[in-house]
């Protein structure tokens, strides 16, 4: 006989543990945004200060345009890193959700495919049509997905395009 309860126990369970990892991913993402954020405003700190100390040192004009030109190019510098960086982070964490995603997807196809399956052959006869039209709605909606993956992975590697031209492009400026 086919036990219902046991399967939805088990489906359940399963959810429950594919979440956690979700939630533990996700957070793991957002420790090292805050990391990244932390060692960020530090280093914004320092670098404040440090400007601020070369700015009270400024005897004429000359050294103010200069010391202005020097300060420049390492800020735009240190914000295509912090950009590149929280790119990174998204782009890892996205990475991690979609495996966990796509295990998913495939268990749910699997089980999905067998539950069809096992109502086939319960199925009183003339019904082959119904199961037809859901094994074409799981494999419209397994195709889907599948694009849906695709795009996200395009998305992300054209941000990461853009900024390695970004960072070239401000690598390659000279200071004012």
């Amino acid at each position: 006989m086919y036990d219902i309860s046991e399967k939805l126990s088990s489906a359940s369970k399963a959810s429950v543990d594919t979440l956690v990892n979700m939630a533990n991913t996700a957070f793991g993402g957002m420790e090292r945004l805050a990391a990244l954020n932390l060692n960020a405003a530090r280093t914004l700190m320092e670098d404040g200060a440090a400007r601020t100390r070369a700015l009270l040192e400024v005897k004429d004009v000359k050294s103010l345009v200069s010391l202005q030109s020097m300060m420049a190019q390492p800020g735009l510098q240190k914000a295509t890193v912090y950009s590149r960086s929280v790119c990174r982070i998204a782009a890892d964490t996205q990475e991690a959700l979609s495996e966990v995603v796509e295990g998913q997807v495939s268990e749910f196809s699997q089980s999905a495919s067998q539950a069809l399956d096992e109502a086939a052959k319960r199925a009183p006869p003339g019904s082959d049509l119904g199961v037809n039209a859901m094994r074409s709605a799981l494999a419209a909606a397994g195709s889907a997905y599948d694009s849906m993956i695709k795009a996200s992975k395009q998305v992300a590697e054209m941000a990461e395009a853009t900024l390695a031209v970004a960072s070239v492009a401000n690598s390659s400026r000279k200071p004012v």
